[in-house]
């Protein structure tokens, strides 16, 4: 007797994924009817039909595309009364523990050379702090300043899922409550050819892969989490991405913009440093806050200027959002004209002939597809940009060497900690670019931005001498 499952991929001319399943051990054939139960049949027929018909990859429509609006630092122009407005609720808000972070830590660390979950990279100048202790002792020292813990909910993959949770367990949770710290795993996607036709990766597995950032709203309705944030009185995500150590993943002022303007989504912004930078751009078209890739945006545009000579498209995406919750159940259910679109990537993938001996090609042989989360925008209420200052947001571990590497990271953390000091009467000597002479670490349980570090500062007797290896814990 047939499986209904194998029935139904048959029905749905995806029958190959189990060719070759009377080979397999029982075991082996339980963990390929597991996978294929992950996959929703129709919606890989309507990816076939929308991404890969003939003339489905069609040019992009740069029809009434525009810089999208945002709001202006104060030391750029911006209203520095709203900003202090904004910064008052977003704190109103963590007081009441509406507040809760949320980061994508789905990566492996294969670009750096490292074996293991991004999030256990370490990053810091002195200690050598994991990514996920820089971020756990943020989220401990936010809840500890405006008297609420916070909820921490982390989107793992299949494949980080349980090193990840086990880190977590033999480093005592850094110092968190338990019960605060939410893991779910990533949704993931069938890999298909040119055809439609789902890819398996051996005769016993199908080539399943991330469904992308964007899966992370769908992955947090079908988690449970959604719910739990219901009970515990959380209305408020903040959103981020693990590999960015200096992320203020606990903004008042952010979360404040997000609250006052009544918004689905909020974003912000960096200035683009020079015309290329590979970022997304925020735009407006038609109506709808957008981001638009920079594959997707012609060199004629990126290097536009206005009046004064600045750059016309400049807000560049940086990864770093607020999510109203019931906004994200809205887009994990979908319908009613609100679905989030997959993108197409072409890629090499690992996979079988027809007599289930291993193929790896030279070219593209088929089709990944993910969803970004950024497209969720044009959905979202009333989105709000904000500018944030790239030295105190931005500065990814994403290469081994060169740009956005774990150096590059080490020297703006550095960089970002010698601000401080100077602000706050210290007398730190560095170069030209804000590069201290001495390595030293500010711990986020001393000071996790400018104010809680100036708080912790003023009231620290005696003021410690800074020092090769100082650590202010």
């Amino acid at each position: 007797m047939i499986h209904p499952l194998i029935e139904k991929f048959q029905a749905a001319g995806q029958g190959q994924v189990f060719a070759f399943f009377g080979q397999l051990s029982p075991d082996a054939q339980k963990s390929l009817l597991a996978e294929a139960a992950e996959i929703d049949l129709e919606e890989v027929a309507r990816l076939s039909r929308t991404l890969l018909a003939p003339g489905a990859s069609a040019g992009v429509d740069l029809e009434g595309l525009a810089p999208a609006p945002y709001e202006r630092r104060p030391e750029h122009g911006g209203d520095a009364a709203a900003w202090a407005r904004a910064k008052a609720a977003g704190e109103a808000a963590l007081r009441t523990g509406r507040v809760a972070a949320f980061t994508v830590a789905g990566g492996q660390g294969t670009r750096l050379g490292y074996d293991g979950p991004k999030g256990t990279f370490r990053v810091t100048p002195v200690r050598q702090k994991p990514l996920f202790q820089v971020f756990a002792e943020k989220i401990l020292a936010a809840g500890r300043r405006y008297g609420r813990p916070l909820h921490w909910f982390i989107m793992t993959s299949h494949a980080n899922h349980v090193a990840t949770e086990a880190f977590f367990a033999d480093n005592g949770w850094f110092g968190l409550d338990r019960s605060r710290v939410h893991f779910f795993r990533q949704g993931r996607m069938p890999a298909v050819d040119f055809a439609g036709k789902i890819l398996l990766e051996t005769p016993g597995a199908i080539a399943l892969s991330p469904d992308g950032h964007g899966g992370s709203l769908r992955a947090l309705e079908r988690s449970g989490a959604l719910d739990l944030m219901q009970r515990e009185g959380v209305d408020t995500l903040s959103y981020f991405q693990i590999d960015n150590p200096l992320v203020r993943c606990v903004d008042p002022a952010f979360i404040g913009w997000h609250v006052l303007g009544r918004s689905g989504m909020s974003s912000k912004m960096v200035p683009k440093a020079y015309p290329e930078e590979k970022v997304g751009v925020f735009c407006v078209q038609g109506g709808k806050t957008v981001v638009f890739e920079y594959s997707d945006l012609p060199m004629a545009f990126q290097r536009e200027v206005d009046a004064t000579g600045q750059l016309r498209f400049l807000a560049g995406s940086i990864a770093i959002h607020v999510l109203d919750r019931e906004f994200v159940r809205k887009m994990a259910a979908g319908g009613d004209g609100v679905t989030m679109p997959f993108h197409r990537a072409d890629k090499k993938i690992p996979t079988v002939d027809a007599a289930g001996a291993p193929v790896k090609p030279a070219k593209p042989n088929g089709v990944k597809f993910e969803m970004f989360v950024f497209d969720a925008l044009p959905f979202a209420l009333n989105p709000v940009v904000i500018e944030t200052l790239r030295a105190d947001d931005f500065s990814p571990v994403k290469n081994a060497e060169g740009l956005d590497s774990p150096k590059t990271c080490r020297d703006d953390q550095l960089r970002q900690f010698t601000r401080w000091l100077n602000a706050n009467g210290a007398a730190v000597s560095a170069d030209a670019t804000g590069l201290p002479a001495v390595a030293f670490e500010v711990s986020p349980l001393f000071g996790y931005d400018e104010d809680s570090f100036a708080d912790a500062w003023r009231t620290r007797s005696p003021a410690p001498v800074v020092s090769e290896g100082l650590y202010l814990a």
